[in-house]
């Protein structure tokens, strides 16, 4: 579509999204359909809830509302939503509470308030969540303000809804002065949530306590009126323009809220537990909104320390948002990342952003006092990753036993910044995990606020981050040479479940040359098993389950096959590789390779590049780099 045509479709839908009638026309909405008159935190939670729930199989709700910014904090989400929004929404004492997001720097707080923001915004133009306000009212108030409270019990048994605030002093004024007291003439329209436009999204920010004035947050008197209207006290002679006005219906984000000098605070007390607060010359203003604050653990820390904030502590809901601990979701963060930046046109090669990712998550995983755990197969289990002698309720008791994992580490604005830093200092196109992991090593170098001991850590972190490397870059080359030699893979892997199955039915097998029957063969068997580490006593286990896998493919009519069982495919692997080390050590590392020696190794070269995801430079430098891993 021509960019004019799009830019005509935008303003017509823009259009089509106004609405306006009276009071009177606005109440037969209502009846028809008593959500539009939902509160903010209501309408909070039903945006989340339209973008989509998913329970998985171990019974985690994931929310398609942030799966696209926010990754591995499944836990926290499901917590924040369900605990906070899904209560607030069923006007559960929850939603007098203030939402107090506390986690380390870069973990996903601001951006979870963002894609709140955000996301009112667009869901405000669906008719699911249309909302109406009094026409020229400063803070687009709940139309259903207008019904007198002695009338309120039979319009919110007729219509269906529950009616909650007073009118604001403007529209006070207006009623009486402009339609003599005929609510039903009052005009209504549909608005949108626009935080540009300051409507239904607010945001504070803090600043210097001496010049910042409480007017920013519950609006000033406009003093060239007061010769007009000739009172502070007369709603014409205000701007009800400060933040907590002008997120009246939707969300007020509330910047380095523990920072904020004292005086601002108080009025959230109010706000939060009544839904009012006092401005100017006038009663108690009514305000719809959920108040959304975060800030660091050392902040909060300091700030419960203080008995003169005990009655703010009590009103809010503290969220703790921690840092990813997943590697796969670690490596989609940093992803999105270097899309946001100007590393996107920049090529960063295979298990470069995981061999980071690694890293990150050693730095905030805990000690575990489980027998036969190590940091390194907590991480793997984390992750989902089968590790031999634990299973599920492992993980479930490894995060039970250190409750607060993930509030301290490695944060991926550092990642991010170390390897902008190593392509700059390249000056490449393309960049591989060893770059990565030495300009993070760098970083600590000249990091002034890393003590001795902690530096020493992270560079034992780096360290095994580089030994996880190496096995990756040995696997992937192993792969593109592997497939050269697929039908050796192939008979290799019917040689072994010819033996299994003799070994599970206590059968003989028929040598292929000589044809007498011989006992299955132990030292083929093991010494593909040995490859993925199956030990002599998990040797029977992991056969017999090789055996039903093969079982409930035949009875589904499918063949099992290369492919069929990914740990046995990963064994085979490896066993040939094993066997072809020598023919790889000599292609990979000869400085002046023969035509067949030049022939194989340009056949890898292309399938890394074609199917692995290389380009020409990191394809060359991994080969080298393998090449001088085997020969140590």
């Amino acid at each position: 579509m021509d960019i004019l045509d799009r830019l005509h479709a935008y303003r017509a839908l823009e259009q089509q999204l106004a609405w306006e009638g009276k009071f009177v026309d606005y109440l037969e909405l209502v009846r028809k359909n008593p959500k539009i008159a939902e509160t903010a935190h209501s309408r909070i939670y039903n945006m989340i809830e339209a973008a989509g729930i998913e329970t998985d199989e171990h019974g985690r709700k994931h929310y398609r509302f942030f799966e696209k910014e926010i990754f591995g904090l499944e836990t926290a989400l499901e917590r924040l939503v369900e605990e906070y929004f899904h209560s607030a929404a069923r006007r559960l004492d929850v939603r007098k509470r203030i939402l107090l997001l506390m986690g380390p720097v870069s973990g996903g707080k601001s951006t979870i308030v963002t894609m709140l923001k955000r996301g009112l915004e667009q869901f405000t133009k669906t008719p699911e969540g249309a909302v109406y306000a009094i026409k020229g009212c400063p803070m687009h108030e709940e139309p259903l303000h207008l019904i007198p409270q002695e009338l309120r019990p039979e319009f919110e048994k007729e219509l269906g809804v529950r009616i909650e605030g007073n009118l604001c002093p403007s529209c006070r004024l207006r009623l009486q002065n402009d339609y003599n007291n005929r609510v039903e003439e009052v005009p209504v329209e549909r608005i949108v949530f626009s935080e540009d436009e300051r409507v239904g999204i607010g945001t504070f920010s803090p600043s210097d306590p001496k010049s910042q004035d409480i007017a920013d947050l519950t609006g000033s008197i406009d003093f060239s009126t007061i010769s007009v209207y000739g009172s502070e006290s007369d709603p014409r002679a205000y701007r009800f323009d400060g933040e907590l006005n002008k997120a009246n219906r939707g969300l007020m984000e509330f910047q380095e809220m523990l920072k904020c000098d004292e005086k601002f605070l108080w009025h959230l007390l109010s706000l939060t537990q009544e839904g009012n607060f006092k401005a100017g010359r006038f009663a108690l203003i009514s305000a719809d909104e959920m108040i959304i604050a975060h800030t660091n653990e050392t902040e909060y820390k300091a700030f419960i320390s203080n008995k003169k904030n005990e009655a703010l502590q009590s009103r809010m809901i503290v969220m703790p948002i921690p840092y990813n601990l997943r590697v796969s979701d670690e490596v989609k963060i940093y992803e999105k990342l270097v899309k946001q930046s100007d590393l996107k046109n920049v090529h960063i090669a295979p298990h470069a952003l995981r061999t980071a990712a690694i890293f990150s998550i050693l730095t905030r995983l805990k000690e575990s006092k489980k027998q036969g755990m190590d940091l390194v197969k907590k991480m793997y289990l984390y992750d989902g990753s089968s590790v031999e002698g634990f299973k599920e309720k492992d993980v479930k008791e490894l995060r039970a036993e250190s409750p607060d994992e993930g509030m301290s580490g490695v944060d991926p604005r550092y990642v991010i910044n170390r390897i902008s830093s190593a392509l700059i200092r390249r000056d490449t196109s393309c960049i591989n995990a060893l770059d990565v992991l030495r300009a993070i090593k760098e970083g600590l170098d000249q990091h002034p606020s890393i003590t001795k001991d902690e530096r020493e850590r992270l560079l034992n972190f780096i360290s095994i981050a580089r030994k996880e490397y190496d096995d990756e870059a040995k696997k992937e080359v192993q792969k593109a040479f592997v497939y050269s030699y697929e039908e050796s893979a192939k008979t290799l892997l019917e040689n072994y479940l010819d033996n299994v199955e003799a070994y599970c039915n206590w059968q003989k097998i028929k040598d292929p040359i000589t044809g007498e029957e011989i006992d299955p063969d132990e030292k083929l068997m093991r010494s593909i098993e040995e490859q993925i580490g199956i030990s002599e006593n998990a040797k029977k286990a992991f056969r017999e389950e090789i055996l039903i896998r093969i079982s409930t493919y035949a009875r589904r009519g499918k063949k099992f096959d290369y492919n069929s069982h990914e740990r046995l495919r990963e064994a085979i692997e490896r066993k040939l590789f094993a066997d072809l080390k020598d023919v790889v050590k000599i292609t990979t590392s000869t400085k002046t390779p023969d035509a067949l020696q030049l022939k194989k190794i340009n056949e890898v070269t292309k399938r890394l590049i074609d199917e692995h995801g290389y380009c020409p430079i990191c394809a060359n430098e991994l080969l080298r780099y393998t090449g001088s891993l085997l020969n140590r």
